[in-house]
């Protein structure tokens, strides 16, 4: 009679199962670690750029003196540069070129990982999770103490093209109608009569979005009034990174 024994396990392919296993579910947690620190990197950017936003007006001296807290684009591009993937733009206006360019090339603008500009729009070369963010400033003259004449709001709205999808999908928007009370500014201590020329009135319409890319979508910006959009100092800018 033939006796059949299972072979013995080697002890050597144990212990290197093991630690293979070890160091997957490590990696698995590392990577987990480091997308929960971005999410609340993103939630202290909404944080601060709602209080910028939100900025108190003080009335000193027949002036207005403005506070904000930090600077939102600096801490973006803080966040931004710490992710593996991340693009951000600012914007200018061309006189041979129609409508509002982006470009990572100037200012704080950069570009990383699988993420590329390409005619104006921003390509994703890979799916995941990205925080979506973009901001459009304008300065109009408005005359104290009449009525604004009738004009379109202002607007900005983030664009977004999928194969998946098939068609074009706005995700995100923001309208807010020109000379409104909140946002009027005084400079200066000219005289009544220049003083209506002197007054203007500041607005930023902030857009940001946690959104579920694929690979080949395509993002973009639409804006009005672009006559009265400020590219200055980064004032209006548009960018992702990734999270997951």
């Amino acid at each position: 009679m033939v006796v059949y024994s299972p072979p013995s396990s080697d002890p050597e392919q144990d212990q290197v199962l093991v630690l293979q296993q070890t160091q997957s579910w490590v990696k698995r947690a590392l990577r987990l670690m480091a997308s929960l620190v971005l999410l609340i990197l993103v939630l202290v950017v909404v944080f601060v750029v709602w209080t910028w936003r939100n900025r108190e007006a003080v009335q000193t001296g027949g002036q207005t003196e403005l506070l904000q807290t930090d600077d939102p684009v600096s801490a973006l591009r803080r966040i931004s540069s710490r992710a593996r993937t991340a693009i951000h733009l600012e914007g200018s206006l061309e006189e041979e070129v129609p409508g509002l360019q982006w470009s990572s090339g100037q200012g704080q603008g950069f570009s990383q990982g699988n993420v590329r500009l390409q005619r104006n729009q921003i390509t994703v070369l890979h799916s995941g999770l990205y925080f979506i963010y973009s901001q459009a400033s304008f300065r109009t003259s408005c005359l104290p103490h009449l009525p604004p004449e009738p004009q379109p709001p202002l607007s900005h709205r983030v664009w977004r093209f999928s194969e998946s999808v098939g068609s074009e999908v706005s995700i995100m928007s923001a309208v807010r109608t020109v000379c409104s009370d909140s946002g009027q500014e005084e400079r200066g201590e000219a005289p009544e009569e220049a003083r209506e020329e002197a007054r203007g009135w500041y607005s930023a319409l902030y857009l940001g979005a946690v959104v579920q890319l694929h690979t080949g979508d395509r993002l973009w910006t639409e804006t009005n009034h672009l006559q009265e959009l400020e590219t200055e100092e980064g004032r209006t800018f548009f960018g992702l990174f990734a999270l997951f």
